[in-house]
Formats: structure tokens, C-alpha cells, sequence
């Protein structure tokens, strides 16, 4: 049975383990603003689980960074022949239904099983703060400074991973082209993410998050009716000495983005009783709807701090890899309390 499509949606660029097959016969189509591959090959009436593959290596010179399409432009579609359409149907259906590959991970941890479906049908949007040219917060690490987008992408492109092991629709919508997840303690700082759909990240504040917003939501107008949320993922700087745990803030109109983040602030609270019993967990959840991500995004929205990224403590929360592992988890952990509720 081939794959279910769902999961072909996220980064416009992961595929299964197929070989697909096609000839000299090929139609040309113009892309459409919006337009990923996925939905593009649907529209003409192919398989994405057969032909995915087989686009890029025929448009590889005409796509975007992660594969992406460009509004406007031609490309060339696999053929459809009968025989064509019957060996890919073979390669898929003798691959394995549960992995998926998704280059954006990286080399070492492109290769994702699929250990439930405990999350089958949600949609999650997820943003890595700041990026491009703006590194966010610094902190200095030994002779070695930190930067907020660095960290707060990791925590974010790990959460994707973990969200996908349980069978929902993911949408990176900051991407890195080649960081991918990383397991070192000091992530070395670049400016080469791009939005969703290829641009670049721009330099004014404003526009950066304008055009963040503007992909979630052009994203989310495809998934009307289905459980859609939204998590923006940051580091705080405060003074040095000032030791903060993990909060998050939502919409003041947003019951279901209260819920998500009281979710996962349930989790943390709980897992600090157990692994730091003498330590008290102060992690707070909040309304700040003047925060822009949280204000225009249209699916509920949380936003999170991670920390204090000036703090000797805060910052063995996330340069440690096991422990940006750990808040994945946990988030994940709040995520899945709050879809369940909601069913």
C-alpha cells in the first residue's frame, strides 16, 4: 500500500526510497505562487510518492533552496506511461512505509522512522527565532560566542524530527540548507537560512517577520479544519547572573494557544520533579500578544523562551545536544497531551 501523502507535504524536498522511472515524453507546467512540489505533481494528476524523486533530478538546475519551486516559472514533469507508472508503484510498495528521508535533517539523522501515528492529522508550523542576518541574542561561551538563531534552530529542526516519528505534518518554516541537526556543543554562527519558500531572510526586523507570518499562514490556508498550531522557538538575554527557565507566551485571545502552552508547561513542571527534585521549576506561561509572530499568525500560537543565553547554567540547557534533545522531547510530550485533549 503506498505511502499515506500526507506526509510528502513537509519541506517541499523529502522522499521515500524509490527509484523512479521515466522516458523522453514530458510535459511542461508553469509553477504557481505557493506551489511545493508535492502540490504541484498532484495538480497534474501524479503520484507524489512516485514521481517526487523524478521531478527533481529532471528540474535539479531550475529549483530553489530546499527544492523549492519558483512562481512562474517551467518545468518538466516525469513521464506517465503505464509501464513507468507501474514500476514506480513497485519501487514504493517494496520500500519500507514507516522511514521516511529528509535531507534537512542532515546526513546522520536524515533517515526517520515512524514509530506511531499518535499525531496523524496535525499540522505544525515551526520557527526557529530570528536567522539570516540576524543572529538574535549573544552570548559568550568561554572564548567562544553563541548566537540565539544557531541554538533556537536546533531545538526547532529536532522538534520537527520528533513530531514526524509520530505521524503529523511538519513545516520548517526557517530552513538552513546544510546545518541540518547538530550534535556539537559550540554551533558555529552562518547567515544562509531562507524562508519556507526559498527567499532569503530579510534584513529589516519588520519585513523578517512579515514574511514568516505570511508563509504560515498562506501554508495553513491549505489545512483548514485540521488541528494547526504554531510554535516559534527563542533564547532570552538578560543579565548574566540571572538564571530563567524554560516560558512561553500566547495570544490573550487564543484559549487553544493558552492550552497548548499550559500543555507544555505541565511537562516541564513534571519532568523537573523528577530529574531535579530539589529544584523547583519557575517556567511561566503568559499572554504577549504584541509579539508580531504571535499577533498575525492565523493557526494558535506559542512562543517560546528557552533560557538566558548570557547564563553559565541556561546555557548547558542548550549547548549540551542531549539536553536540546530533551526539550524537543518535552515539547513534543506537551504537544501530544494537547492533541489528544482536543479529539
Amino acid at each position: 500500500m503506498p505511502y499515506p501523502l500526507r506526509y510528502f507535504i513537509l519541506l517541499l524536498t523529502f522522499t521515500l526510497f524509490s527509484i523512479p522511472v521515466f522516458s523522453q515524453s514530458l510535459r511542461e507546467v508553469v509553477a504557481k505562487p505557493g506551489d511545493g512540489i508535492y502540490l504541484l505533481l498532484k495538480r497534474h494528476g501524479l503520484n507524489p510518492t512516485s514521481h517526487i524523486k523524478a521531478f527533481q533530478e529532471l528540474n535539479q538546475k531550475n529549483l530553489g533552496a530546499g527544492n523549492s519551486l519558483y512562481a512562474g516559472r517551467t518545468y518538466l514533469l516525469p513521464e506517465t506511461s503505464a509501464t513507468s507508472g507501474t514500476k514506480a508503484a513497485a519501487a514504493v510498495a517494496n520500500a519500507s512505509p514507516s522511514v521516511l528521508k529528509v535531507p534537512l535533517f542532515g546526513p546522520k539523522y536524515e533517515r526517520v522512522e515512524i514509530v506511531n501515528q499518535q499525531l496523524k492529522g496535525a499540522v505544525f508550523y515551526l520557527v526557529a527565532g530570528h536567522s539570516g542576518p540576524d543572529p538574535g541574542a549573544i552570548g559568550k561561551y568561554g572564548p567562544y560566542q553563541l548566537s540565539e538563531d544557531e541554538y533556537a534552530y536546533d531545538v526547532t529542526i529536532r522538534l520537527a524530527r520528533r513530531l514526524m516519528e509520530r505521524g503529523a505534518t511538519v513545516y520548517m518554516i526557517i530552513q538552513d540548507p546544510d546545518d541540518g541537526i547538530r550534535d556539537e556543543n559550540v554551533l558555529k554562527m552562518d547567515r544562509d537560512e531562507v524562508g519556507y519558500f526559498g527567499k532569503p531572510v530579510p534584513y529589516v526586523h519588520k519585513l523578517r517577520l512579515r514574511q514568516r507570518v505570511q508563509d504560515i499562514n498562506q501554508l495553513a490556508q491549505k489545512h483548514r479544519g485540521a488541528y494547526q498550531r504554531m510554535l516559534s522557538v527563542h533564547i532570552d538575554s538578560r543579565s548574566k547572573g540571572q538564571n530563567i527557565d524554560v516560558f512561553f507566551y500566547h495570544h490573550e485571545n487564543s484559549p487553544a494557544g493558552k492550552a497548548l502552552a499550559e500543555r507544555i508547561h505541565q511537562v516541564f513542571d513534571t519532568k523537573y520533579n523528577r530529574y531535579q527534585p530539589n529544584r523547583e521549576y519557575f517556567g511561566s506561561v503568559t499572554p504577549r500578544s504584541s509579539l508580531y509572530v504571535v499577533k498575525y499568525s492565523n493557526p494558535p500560537t506559542v512562543f517560546v523562551e528557552l533560557g538566558n543565553i548570557k547564563n553559565d547554567k541556561d546555557q548547558r540547557r542548550f549547548v549540551i545536544p542531549n539536553n536540546r534533545q530533551a526539550l524537543a522531547n518535552w515539547i513534543t510530550d506537551g504537544i501530544i497531551t494537547d492533541y489528544k485533549a482536543t479529539k
